[in-house]
This record gives structure tokens, sequence and C-alpha cells, in this order.
């Protein structure tokens, strides 16, 4: 059975603060090609494998493995250039939870909220905080803004 990830993307509007600590995270692109990305990620101590199908809408393949942390490591060193760098915050909302992201690096300035739905139809309340949706625009996917920082906008 195909793993798939439904998932809406949102900027946050100045003045939003996090409630928790976040969790670090480095991830590089060894492949990010529209048909497929493969990402590897360092967050908390642990290395992941991510290999992503293309967008369909909100929707597209996804599979994640853990990988061991040296492995993951290695692997950044053979990604591309700048890495991404950011803190994930986790907001959770009834049974959902947004994913908030405030990036560092060449993407300093950038604050984006995602939250994973189990279909795509499921309602979601909107925090305050919450600004315009850019699920559909490709910039802020996270293989772009490696390609293209925000910070060269």
């Amino acid at each position: 059975m195909m793993s798939q990830e439904i998932e809406r993307k949102f900027l946050v509007k100045d003045g939003w603060q996090p409630t928790a600590a976040g969790t670090r995270i480095a991830q590089g692109y060894l492949s990010a090609v529209p048909e497929r990305t493969v990402r590897v990620r360092v967050r908390g101590g642990k290395g992941y494998l991510t290999v992503k199908g293309r967008n369909t809408g909100i929707s597209r393949a996804e599979f994640e493995y853990e990988v061991p942390l040296a492995d993951a490591e290695a692997m950044l060193q053979l990604c591309a250039q700048p890495l991404i760098e950011k803190t994930r915050y986790l907001v959770p909302q009834g049974e959902l939870c947004w994913e908030v992201d405030v990036f560092a690096g060449a993407n300093t300035g950038l604050i984006v909220a995602e939250i994973e739905l189990p279909t795509p139809d499921t309602p979601f309340a909107r925090p305050a905080w919450l600004g315009a949706e850019v699920s559909a625009d490709p910039r802020y996917y996270n293989s772009s803004l490696q390609r293209h920082p925000y910070n060269e906008w």
C-alpha cells in the first residue's frame, strides 16, 4: 500500500511566538526533480531518508525511513548546498497538529505552517496567526528553497 502525504501550507503572520521548544532540522536533497525528491534529514539526533513523488494538488506519495545518524550526516555532504536549516515547532489543534517551521541560514525570515490531513477535504480550524495559503506555490517547497533561497527573492 502506497503512503500518501496530504498537506496544506501557509505563511505565518508576524508576531507568532512558539509556546514550546522546537527541534532543529538540517536537510538536503539527493534528487529534486518534479517527478520525485529524495531528501536526507537530521532531526532530533536521528537520520531520515524520504522519497516523495510528484505533487497532485495537495497530495503526493511519500515514503520515509529512519537511517543511522552517521549515514544521514554523510549523505548530507553529498547534497547540493546550502542545506535547508530550520527549527520545527509542533502546535497541536484537536486531533491535528500544525508544524511551524522557522527557517535559518539562506532562508532566514521565512516562517511556514503546514498541516497534514487524513483526506484532502478534512476541515481544520485556522489559527489567528495563519497567513496566506501557499500550498500550490512551488517557491515554498523545501526543495525549491534549497535552489532559490528566500533571501534571494
